[in-house]
């Protein structure tokens, strides 16, 4: 990883200097000192509303014995007056107006009472809330160095001096998707289509570092396309970057195209997520190869192009680092890796969603950096975390299995919950260990119960079940398949669900039925069923499995069936319960979710397929 930093930061790329009007200019970098043209203010201006005075008329005024000076004229902001304030003379004057000549002091408008002539009611010193031309910033000054960062405040000084363009550090930054999957959002998804993220997401990083994002089309797996493609953002950008191709599989064959256009300086960095990536040179200018997968892509680019964009365009690096505590026991691979985390009270929640998933940085505050040859890290241990902002403090601390019911309830109750979908057993074992203050739970034993086993099992003591919501389980089919009843599907291909999930154990006690009926063991029976031992780890895995005609049949649950337009044929309804430890029943944030929770708003806002019913609140110690 530090040989890969090393080539990076030996590349020759200078930034340009480019012309930008100032209400596009924030975030960027001043390439060259600004010098004002102009005093600020330019004239001698009044900086209260009041009256104009020779400050000496004023010397002797006392609220028991007030001096008379005769008003001469008003004079309102924008006006150059053409008269002039003579000894016991006065003028009124707003805020920000030009100062009458003779006139050296403003008496503040509150220190003042009028019947035929002004009243002063106490003295005024020479200048006293006056303005000077100049005072603020005198012509020929220089008001900003070169190489400041320009945020609200710079860009008002800006304009105070009346600079309309001003000259900045740019770097152009090509990004191209490739891959023959990709499609455009906003566009229809074809089977087989993803949405292209990568594209976007980078775009984002490159104008947060002060860079100019260049977005180019989605270029298919297609040697001449990528090359043209390559070509074309040569001839307009100083760095290139593309996602996917990076792999040495037979459709990744970005490396190739650059070695025959250039040079492959790296090939693979010694790091998890983001093995495959490549650095190089292609056509004249640095090219950086990401990987496909969007947590992979965002991790190398913030790790390892970002730097570089910033230390081109002259942009300071801020990264923020804690200490915290590891929340759960990682394994690792032995090479180095960047492990995104969630850190809340000061316990790092590692998200392991695979490099596929772009909601693994989303939900992230920061990543630990895991040294190569390092293969396991227990709970408890002190690591470090470089953060990618300031995180939130949450109400409450939510793990375990994640549902649209626990939306529903974060919006009525206005908590700040943070989720981290660690499964139910990941739920639990955070309650045990002290880390969690709720747990989203639905764990059938085969006892027929739900959830309530599970306490005894994980050794959990301390906390009680407070029942949530029944969601309805069933199978999820095409609208034209013929299958009708649970008995059905021993005869079908089946996705199953994955081993420990509430589902897969009802689906097993089903079928343990089924085999006892059919007078054959429960191996037998599905060891002949095609599907049964292939696994799904959530329900929409199993909807679009059918959807796409993968599997005829999965269980799950209705709302993903209708989202996806299939049929839903109900089998029976799961308990979705939270896990609370006892000690939190009386604050102030778990009475209000409770309140909530038993609440005829709760009822009515849960979505199709999730219902509320007579056990919902109920607490089961």
């Amino acid at each position: 990883m530090d040989e890969a930093k090393r080539l990076i930061h030996s590349l020759n790329v200078h930034p340009n200097i480019i012309g930008t009007d100032i209400e596009n200019a924030s975030g960027c970098i001043l390439a060259g000192d600004v010098i004002s043209d102009v005093d600020v203010p330019p004239f001698n201006r009044a900086s209260m509303d009041g009256y104009a005075v020779h400050a000496s008329d004023t010397y002797s005024a006392r609220e028991d014995r007030p001096v008379r000076l005769k008003l001469v004229g008003s004079i309102q902001a924008g006006i150059n007056p053409d008269f002039q304030i003579n000894r016991g003379e006065a003028a009124e004057i707003a805020t920000g107006a030009v100062m009458p000549a003779g006139a050296d002091a403003v008496v503040m408008v509150e220190y003042t009472g009028i019947d035929k002539e002004l009243n002063v009611l106490r003295p005024v010193s020479i200048n006293e809330n006056v303005m000077h031309a100049g005072t603020d910033i005198m012509a020929e000054e220089r008001v900003l160095k070169k190489g400041t960062l320009l945020t609200a405040r710079e860009i008002g000084v800006l304009a105070a001096i009346g600079k309309k363009e001003i000259c900045v550090f740019g770097l152009n930054v090509g990004i191209i998707s490739t891959g023959n999957e990709l499609a455009e959002p906003g566009c229809k998804l074809n089977a087989g289509e993803i949405y292209d993220i990568n594209s976007f997401s980078i775009a984002a990083g490159v104008k947060d570092c002060g860079g100019t994002a260049i977005r180019y089309s989605i270029v298919r797996d297609d040697e001449n396309e990528m090359k043209n493609a390559l070509e074309n953002a040569g001839k307009n950008c100083d760095i290139i970057l593309t996602s996917g191709s990076t792999s040495a599989g037979s459709g990744d064959i970005m490396y190739r195209i650059i070695e025959k256009n250039g040079t492959v300086l790296a090939h693979g960095i010694d790091i998890k997520p983001g093995k495959p990536a490549i650095i190089g040179e292609v056509f004249g200018k640095p090219v950086f190869g990401l990987p496909g997968y969007p947590s992979s892509s965002l991790i190398i680019f913030n790790e390892f192009v970002a730097p570089l964009i910033r230390k081109i365009i002259g942009k300071k690096e801020e990264r923020m680092q804690i200490n915290a505590k590891l929340a759960a026991r990682i394994r690792s691979e032995g090479r180095s890796q960047l492990l995104p985390v969630g850190i809340v009270r000061g316990m790092a929640y590692p998200i392991e969603k695979g490099s596929g998933a772009i909601t693994t940085l989303s939900e992230a505050d920061g990543f630990i950096e895991i040294p190569t040859g390092v293969e396991m890290i227990e709970a408890g241990e002190n690591v470090k975390v470089t953060l990618f902002g300031k995180p939130v403090a949450p109400d409450l601390l939510f793990v375990g299995s994640h549902c649209l019911g626990l939306d529903t309830l974060s919006d009525l109750t206005a908590l700040k919950i943070r989720v981290i979908n660690a499964g139910s057993s990941g739920g639990l074992s955070a309650i045990r260990n002290g880390t969690a203050d709720i747990a989203g739970v639905h764990l059938l034993d085969e006892s027929g119960v739900y959830n309530v086993p599970y306490l005894e099992k994980f050794a959990i003591d301390n906390a009680v079940i407070v029942k949530g919501y029944l969601r309805e389980q069933g199978l999820i089919v095409r609208k034209d398949s013929k299958i009708t009843k649970f008995e059905d599907i021993a005869n079908v291909r089946i996705l199953n669900r994955n081993t420990g999930s509430g589902t897969r154990v009802m689906t097993d006690m089903k079928l343990k039925e089924i085999a006892k009926q059919r007078g054959v063991s429960f191996e037998e029976l599905i060891n002949s069923m095609g599907g049964y031992h292939t696994e799904a780890k959530t329900h929409s895995a199993i909807a679009a499995a059918v959807k796409l005609g993968k599997a005829d049949v999965g269980v799950g649950i209705r709302p993903v069936a209708e989202l996806n337009g299939l049929k839903f044929i109900k089998v029976a309804d799961e308990e979705y319960d939270f896990v609370i430890p006892q000690r939190l029943l009386e604050t102030r944030e778990i009475k209000l979710l409770l309140e909530v929770l038993r609440g005829k708003d709760f009822r009515e806002a849960l979505p199709p397929g999730l219902k509320a019913y007579e056990r919902t609140g109920e607490i089961v110690l």
